[in-house]
């Protein structure tokens, strides 16, 4: 294998915030496999479908705290919590640094997170990236674009800034929509009431024009819907959003995003109020922590970080099933025609990495 290294030291040592439990670590030592009651999956067939996904083999390997899958092409492209963005093909590949205004700031959940492709890469070079930052001593999150020159990335301009961060919660995923709207997931920064607070940036799907504008038709300003503790998955499936959120305590949700309120923190779980939306889907009292999402033919793929597991929900029936397991916690996942690729994130301070954690990993569809 040849890998090139082009990176700086690590810019700051990651930070846990002492809490009962965040969005991405479990109060319990055990993980499950939870679902609706009436789409439980008997552990005889999981297992059975786990055989049949048999793993291909490993793409990347000892990557480092990484978030978003990008593909383009051959060639992806993976964040790194730190501030750097992995390119490259199987065993050819580099670590990239990021020339950015504002050192990226890797404590606890933060840092280097959500990555998208202008649609116009392949002549403009351009990428949008979200990362949290320390302004004035707060963490801050922001959205920029960026450009590809040689080895490095350069900061072009910012599109959204002041969008409040934390230690955890500070959502991260950035998603095109089939308006040309730049869809972006903003965690509610440990305050949970700045959910509600609809002039505030926090606990909210926003959407934004690719110069950084407020998209005509939204709620308010940059504000597409509200009521959000942890959005951290998106992706369109036709003309209709889904997002997956992480709940406080259980209740992790997988939500068909409109322009309305989805509750936190006045409604939680299957909890019912006026105005407010019940999940699409949520799954019950223990936490699987799920993270990217991505579709293929009428279903849902989802990584789960405490759940450590990759799996679906039938977007019909609901029925979900486990494809991957025994890798540890997983973050991202990606689909094409023939495979799917997932990352595992078990070097992010709350896995336990092997040897050549962290990796992005392909399997047979």
């Amino acid at each position: 294998m040849k890998i090139k290294y082009v990176i700086s030291p690590l810019l700051l040592a990651g930070i846990l915030m002492g809490c009962t439990q965040t969005s991405e670590e479990s109060s319990t030592e055990e993980t499950n496999q939870t679902t609706q009651e009436n789409n439980q999956q008997d552990s005889g067939d999981q297992e059975a479908t786990q055989s049949s996904q048999a793993q291909e083999g490993v793409v990347f390997k000892e990557l480092n705290a990484p978030w978003n899958i990008v593909r383009k092409g051959e060639v992806f492209y993976i964040t790194e919590r730190e501030g750097t963005i992995v390119k490259g093909e199987k065993d050819d590949y580099e670590r990239m640094r990021l020339q950015l205004k504002e050192d990226v700031l890797a404590e606890g959940e933060g840092g280097l997170l959500g990555m998208v492709l202008d649609p116009d890469f392949k002549d403009n070079q351009t990428a949008y990236v979200y990362h949290t930052y320390a302004k004035q001593g707060q963490a801050t999150n922001r959205v920029i674009a960026i450009k590809e020159e040689g080895d490095q990335w350069t900061e072009e301009r910012v599109l959204l800034d002041d969008i409040p961060g934390a230690t955890i919660h500070n959502g991260g995923r950035l998603e095109w929509g089939p308006e040309g709207a730049l869809y972006i997931t903003a965690g509610d920064a440990a305050n949970p009431e700045l959910a509600q607070d609809i002039d505030s940036l926090a606990g909210k799907i926003l959407r934004i024009t690719s110069e950084g504008k407020p998209f005509e038709g939204n709620q308010k300003g940059y504000v597409y819907s509200l009521g959000h503790r942890n959005p951290q998955g998106l992706v369109f499936v036709d003309d209709q959003l889904y997002a997956s959120e992480h709940g406080q305590s259980g209740h992790d949700e997988i939500n068909r995003i409109e322009q309305k309120n989805y509750g936190w923190p006045t409604i939680e779980g299957k909890e019912q109020a006026d105005g407010l939306v019940t999940p699409w889907y949520e799954v019950g009292e223990q936490s699987v922590a799920p993270s990217g999402v991505a579709t293929a033919e009428n279903t849902l793929y989802f990584a789960t970080l405490v759940g450590q597991r990759l799996q679906t929900i039938d977007l019909e029936t609901k029925q979900v099933k486990t494809i991957v397991e025994n890798q540890g916690r997983i973050r991202d996942v990606w689909i094409d025609e023939t495979s799917i690729y997932y990352i595992t994130n078990n070097t992010d301070g709350r896995g336990n990495p092997s040897a050549d954690d962290d990796r992005l990993v392909r399997i047979n569809r």
